[in-house]
């Protein structure tokens, strides 16, 4: 096969409906919307949800539970796997993982994880730890510290 052969699949590919170009493209004058009403106007149809007067579902379901999102923490996870790419001895906080691309924002903060080995010394500070990542940390011979 070469690069001149190559075609999209019959039928995936869909010319656009060039609207308002005359009667003879069969989309003229109303360009499709027929006459009048709610769907020919422009800013015309229903907001989402509207079930034609109806109750609509998100109404006639029950609310159940409580949502504490405005609340809650957005931890940013790091796996101790991730940590063995430093060196031994290295003090690793959250802007290091940050430089290093192990992380890209701090949300509200950093967590370390357990997941993987670790096989070097490091000091390690985070603003929590899941009590694996501190058990192995501390195996390999380093320290954790809360921020």
């Amino acid at each position: 096969m070469k690069l001149h052969e190559l075609a999209p699949v019959p039928g995936s590919r869909h010319t656009r409906k060039r609207l308002g170009r005359g009667i003879g493209s069969g989309l003229g004058k109303t360009s499709g919307r027929g006459h009048k009403g709610q769907w020919a106007r422009s800013g015309g149809g229903v907001r989402p949800g509207f079930e034609g007067g109806q109750t609509p579902l998100f109404r006639r379901l029950p609310k159940r539970g409580f949502s504490n999102s405005p609340f809650k923490k957005e931890w940013e996870i790091v796996n101790l796997k991730e940590l063995a790419r430093f060196a031994a001895g290295t003090v690793v906080t959250p802007d290091l993982l940050k430089e290093s691309g192990v992380i890209k924002t701090f949300r509200d903060g950093v967590k370390i994880l357990g997941v993987g080995d670790l096989s070097v010394a490091l000091t390690v500070r985070a603003h929590a730890f899941s009590k694996s990542a501190q058990e192995k940390i501390a195996a390999a011979g380093g320290t954790v510290e809360v921020i």
